[in-house]
């Protein structure tokens, strides 16, 4: 379960500025008054609008004109840009692209807009994703009327709130700063924390909850950020393995990487996404050899800097090879609320193998403070100890940071990632557009459920288990490496009695072999998903999935124990009967083993076997599923039950009275909040 403690500034005196003391075990944002301009909330559920929020919901020109911006502004780099922001700008910038043909939509074409604001669900602009006027973030409204407005029976209002700039539900920030170097993030910071500002962060803005946006904020939005991913590929030579850690931590990297028996990293700035990050390493790819693969996420338009703090599930990326987006950060650099420009990383270790983990412990982690934040020139950067009145506890960073959410302990400015021996990608499609094929998706379901989560059924190495994994898409199955895929379905029909080749036939390997046309057999998902892309508008570019619609996630996703499953193989085929999507598979091998022991990533997402969604049927996963799954013998500690990546605003737990009843969705936000268990919890 989740042990909340707070705050996570401390003031030793109250005439300097906060120093960061992050607790231990800390896994979810808790805010003291010290932190609130660095608040990110998940929309209208934390941080309600006071009344005089609310009565300025629409960003104007100038706001906050009683504050000296062009002191900020003289700081700034001159590549940086501060602008003002309006609800024009959203409607303006954004709200075309939700009228293109939604298979030729694509968040690329909504994250370079010159404001900054735009969003990949379009409501995502008013608090809760919801647009019905409300004074005070939704409280005294009710889950079943959300639901109605947004998927049952729309009404025709609908039109009207989005049309009106007086909605006091929009959720919109007010001022736009677009950073390009550290210098501009740390003058940002310290102006917010002079003036009392809440800033909300913003890489690419892929978060069902609309994490990246929230009124009457300064938002940083990191798109125009230094991009190091092209030239930030770093491989390390193996002659300094035992070296020590220098004290400006520049080879801490490398040390680390050659202590898990990896030899390359990339360095990621604050502002890339993965389309940025994969066609880096494609691009090195291809003048080397193949040589290095990174773990990444499925979508090219969702970034390391939201989805690594989150977990970051490879499941089409070797996830269950060499584990979660946070088991993938080797060095950190932030911008604190303090205002303190800082690096760190672990740098004492300990080999853990005997204990079943396939990378050392973190033992300690230490970090540095630039000495001369203002510099622009990051040739000229100063790397050293930080001021002792600074109090900053790195070991604590290093954990709240992964695990606990993005935006929530600083700006993210670049982070280097572990990369991994290239070997062989294998993706696995069902033919679904054909219709005896469609007859038999429940089968393929239950075959690629047991693959992956209880081979042993199929008489499947578990070596080869592990190669394989998958999105929340039931067509694809996506290896790399050694695997037995197609050898497995056919004896798997052969046990369903299904031994027709046509049926065999419906599952197929994307290979140059097996597609008329296709030049060369895609070497990753990149290429792949490149390869299938029929969006012609933004060519070279890793496609973005889903495509922008005005609704995303409301609800999230269960992490189904892997305990649980192996207790009986009908309980396989019970989550596939009451699941309301394909299970998301990511879990399992390194997602368990490949955690360094130092981060704040809950236990369930290391003990699952994959994550599943039961949104339409709350009453039997609570009162049923619920208790069967999770050990809830002790009343005074919920466990841990959802997966934070996808997780969108309406996630509640059950009653705190009784865990076996889901929380009413006829009673409103307020009694929610008060009667329920949080998604936080």
């Amino acid at each position: 379960g989740t042990d909340l403690h707070g705050p996570i500034i401390k003031q030793k005196n109250s005439n300097r500025s906060p120093a960061i003391i992050i607790h231990n075990k800390l896994t979810m944002a808790s805010f003291a008054d010290a932190a609130r301009f660095l608040l990110l909330t998940a929309v209208g559920i934390a941080g309600n609008p006071s009344t005089a929020d609310a009565a300025s919901a629409s960003p104007v020109s100038g706001w906050r004109s009683d504050l000296d911006w062009a002191a900020l502004n003289s700081k700034l780099s001159s590549s940086a840009s501060l602008i003002d922001t309006s609800y024009d700008d959203y409607t303006g910038e954004c709200f075309p692209e939700f009228s293109v043909p939604i298979m030729s939509r694509t968040n690329h074409a909504l994250i370079d807009q010159p404001s900054g604001m735009c969003l990949p669900w379009l409501y995502l602009g008013w608090e809760m994703s919801w647009p019905r006027p409300s004074e005070n973030g939704h409280l005294n409204q009710t889950a079943d009327q959300a639901l109605q407005d947004l998927l049952i029976n729309p009404p025709t209002d609908v039109e009207s709130w989005l049309a009106d700039p007086t909605n006091p539900s929009l959720n919109l920030p007010s001022k736009v700063l677009f950073p390009s170097i550290a210098s501009d993030v740390v003058a940002a910071v310290n102006f917010a924390k002079e003036n009392g500002l809440e800033i909300s962060v913003k890489n690419s803005g892929h978060s069902y909850q609309g994490a990246s946006s929230k009124k009457n904020t300064l938002l940083l939005n990191m798109n125009r950020y230094t991009h190091y991913a092209p030239t930030g590929i770093t491989d390390c030579d193996a002659s300094i393995l035992g070296s020590t850690v220098t004290e400006d931590l520049s080879n801490q990297p490398c040390l680390l990487s050659l202590a898990k028996n990896k030899s390359s990293l990339i360095r990621v700035g604050g502002g890339e996404n993965f389309d940025k990050v994969y066609r880096a390493v494609i691009a090195a790819n291809e003048e080397e050899g193949y040589k290095y693969h990174v773990v990444g996420g499925a979508a090219g338009t969702v970034s390391p800097m939201g989805w690594s703090w989150q977990g970051g599930l490879g499941g089409t990326t070797g996830g269950r090879l060499y584990g979660f987006g946070v088991d993938q950060v080797v060095q950190l650099e932030m911008v604190l609320p303090n205002g303190a420009h800082v690096k760190f990383g672990p740098t004492e270790w300990e080999d853990a193998s005997a204990e079943g983990f396939t990378v050392p412990r973190t033992k300690v982690v230490s970090g540095v403070c630039r000495s001369n934040p203002d510099e622009h020139d990051e040739e000229k950067w100063i790397w050293g100890p930080c001021p002792e009145d600074f109090d900053i506890d790195f070991n604590d960073l290093y954990f709240a940071v992964r695990g606990g959410g993005g935006g929530t302990w600083g700006v993210v400015t670049s982070v280097f990632l572990q990369l991994h021996d290239y070997i062989p990608f294998n993706p696995y499609l069902l033919k679904v557009g054909a219709e005896e094929c469609s007859a038999i998706a429940p089968q393929f379901a239950e075959f690629k459920a047991k693959y992956i989560s209880a081979p042993s059924l199929l008489n499947v190495t578990k070596e080869h288990s592990l190669a394989c994994g998958s999105p929340d898409d039931l067509a694809f199955l996506i290896c790399i490496g050694e695997e037995d895929v197609m050898q497995a379905w056919a004896r798997f029909l052969d046990l369903n009695n299904s031994t027709d080749p046509a049926k065999v036939a419906c599952l197929f390997k994307l290979a140059q072999e097996n597609n008329e046309g296709v030049m060369e057999s895609p070497k990753g998902w990149a290429e792949l998903i490149m390869l299938l892309n029929t969006n012609d508008r933004f060519p070279g570019k890793v496609p973005d999935a889903p495509t922008p619609s005005p609704i995303g996630n409301l609800l999230a996703y269960v992490l189904v124990p892997q305990s649980w499953l192996d207790e009986s193989e009908e309980n396989i085929k019970t989550v596939l009967e009451h699941a309301t999507n394909p299970p998301y598979y990511a879990f399992g091998g390194a997602a368990a083993s490949g955690s360094d022991q130092a981060n704040s990533l809950s236990q369930a997402h290391r003990n699952a076997a994959f994550m599943a969604s039961f949104n339409d049927d709350n009453d039997y996963f609570w009162g049923n599923l619920f208790p069967q799954m999770f050990d809830v013998s002790d009343k005074t500690k919920f466990p841990p039950v959802f997966g934070s990546n996808h997780a969108g605003p309406f996630t509640s737990g059950p009653l705190k009275e009784d865990w076996t009843k889901p929380c009413p969705p006829e009673w409103t936000f307020e009694e929610r909040r008060e009667k329920c268990i949080s998604f936080q919890e």
